[in-house]
């Protein structure tokens, strides 16, 4: 099975080399407005960066039900040039009042805020987009090429970024990231609307929010996905943070360590995402072993006596984060109802993104207080108990039962009763309905 086999695809080619570009861009801005904040418009103040973060995402939590509905009700084609478009003025003016030398702190709070409230509408149209551009058999594949790209570009914007900011400054850098918006545009100009794939459309009228929430309650196998992503998203995919604590506080190292090691683990992203891109249809025990494996990697990474074992162990963990992240996000937009796609999808984003403000500041506590090493141990507990939590809803919702061979003295082999077996269900116990 090729692991490119969607760039076959006109429609999904033009796509994703122009949000490959968009992607950099975004990754460059993002660490361009960081160093803005700590060193140009604060004396280092770490609690700014924290604020302007939180104003970023938590539109996410507040905005996905709405969101969502768009994403179902109207031309998504159109509402991605509605949001790129108002992304691309607020890099513009962000960059042309620091430019010009008048942006203060509360400029880039208004602006974070802004650009939280825009994102929070373009992330479950652009997750649901891809859709229109491929065939559900194709879907799981185009969903990890797109985590690829995302990480792909994780590894070029904060280096490219970094080398900016020292040389022409961050304003020029938000400049930057306007053309990478304007290549997106282009990019969905080049693929004509008759050319997508048709897809039901919500019905206007009240409830329709309710009806995705309803959605959602009748289907618990992607309940306990949401609830995996909840826990490893919240307490388990904090890694800058816990990179900076090891580095600096455990190995006593500058911050070209800490952009080396953010690197590697960027390799293992990558690395996983391809991966997930050879991969048929997700299934669940792929998405909770996955979490096994990030937890058991993490906590190596947490008993790393040194720099480079640590640096070792960040490549399984990056690997099976994405594999989790990938696996998890393919199977809830390919096992749910295209009309329920942009609903159920801002509820997957709210849930994963939302989590972020809440397990940083724990985790950050954790550190402060018990060591380093101690907050990658959180991430380490976060992917094994999610893993448990998976392997007992599969043992329920398939009823497993031993049966014990008395010939052999002892339990030979396991015999799966699914009580609740029903033709539209697969081996793990979760719906094939129809996506």
């Amino acid at each position: 099975m090729s692991t490119f086999r969607s760039l076959g695809i006109l429609n999904y080619r033009i796509w994703f080399f122009g949000a490959l570009i968009s992607n950099i861009g975004t990754w460059m801005q993002r660490t361009a407005q960081d160093w803005l904040v700590f060193d140009h418009l604060t004396a280092h103040d770490a609690g700014a960066m924290g604020i302007t973060l939180a104003l970023q995402l938590g539109p996410q939590l507040f905005l996905a039900p709405w969101a969502g509905l768009l994403a179902d009700r109207y031309s998504r084609r159109k509402l991605l040039l509605i949001t790129l478009v108002a992304m691309a003025l607020l890099s513009t003016g962000l960059g042309v009042l620091v430019l010009l030398g008048v942006a203060e702190l509360w400029h880039v709070y208004l602006f974070a805020l802004m650009l939280g409230i825009v994102t929070a509408l373009d992330a479950p149209v652009r997750q649901t987009f891809v859709s229109e551009l491929v065939t559900d058999d194709y879907l799981p594949n185009a969903v990890a090429l797109n985590s690829a790209s995302f990480n792909v570009a994780r590894m070029i914007g904060p280096a490219v970024s970094g080398v900016l900011t020292v040389v022409v400054g961050p304003g020029w850098v938000f400049l930057i990231n306007t053309v990478s918006f304007v290549a997106m545009l282009w990019a969905l100009k080049l693929i004509p609307a008759s050319s997508l794939r048709v897809q039901p459309r919500a019905a206007a009228g009240k409830g329709r929010i309710r009806e995705g929430l309803r959605y959602v309650r009748n289907r618990p196998d992607i309940q306990v996905v949401l609830v995996a992503i909840f826990i490893v998203g919240t307490f388990g995919l904090n890694f800058p943070l816990f990179i900076a604590a090891m580095v600096g506080t455990q190995f006593g190292m500058d911050a070209g360590a800490f952009g080396a090691l953010n690197s590697v683990m960027a390799i293992g992203s990558v690395t996983g995402a391809l991966l997930a891109a050879r991969r048929g249809r997700p299934r669940l025990r792929l998405i909770f072993g996955a979490a096994g494996g990030f937890g058991i990697s993490s906590a190596l990474a947490a008993l790393a006596p040194n720099a480079v074992l640590f640096g070792l162990a960040l490549v399984p963990c990056g690997l099976f984060a994405l594999t989790l992240i990938t696996s998890a996000n393919g199977y809830v937009q390919s096992t749910t109802e295209a009309v329920m796609r942009g609903r159920v999808m801002s509820l997957y984003m709210a849930i994963f993104m939302g989590g972020t403000p809440i397990g940083a500041p724990l985790v950050g506590l954790v550190a402060n207080v018990g060591g380093p090493r101690w907050a990658v141990g959180v991430a380490a507990v976060a992917g094994v108990s999610t893993a448990v939590v998976g392997l007992l809803w599969i043992i329920r919702a398939k009823q497993l039962r031993l049966r014990f061979d008395r010939r052999a003295r002892g339990l030979k082999h396991f015999r799966v009763e699914s009580l609740l077996a029903r033709p539209d269900t697969d081996d793990d116990g979760a719906s094939r309905q129809g996506g």
